[in-house]
């Protein structure tokens, strides 16, 4: 089931649709930095315009909390 919630990023509005998992690892890295949540995802926006500015945004987020927990238990993109 897929939740969603509107964030404001670079002065507008948007919504994101993710999985209660993506969330979750959302909000634990944003909570870690002290940042908030929106912070987080304009970040990941940013990166994602840099790198590859077709990758929707919600598909940047799955990617970078799948990335966040492969790192915390030792796997590679890879692997």
């Amino acid at each position: 089931m897929l939740v969603k919630r509107s964030i404001s990023i670079a002065g507008h509005r948007t919504s994101l649709a993710l999985e209660p998992e993506f969330w979750a690892v959302l909000d634990e890295v944003a909570e870690s930095r002290a940042l908030p949540l929106a912070a987080l995802v304009r970040e990941i926006d940013t990166a994602r315009a840099a790198l590859n500015p077709d990758q929707p945004l919600s598909s940047a987020c799955r990617v970078f909390a799948l990335k966040r927990v492969q790192s915390r238990s030792g796997l590679s993109a890879s692997t």
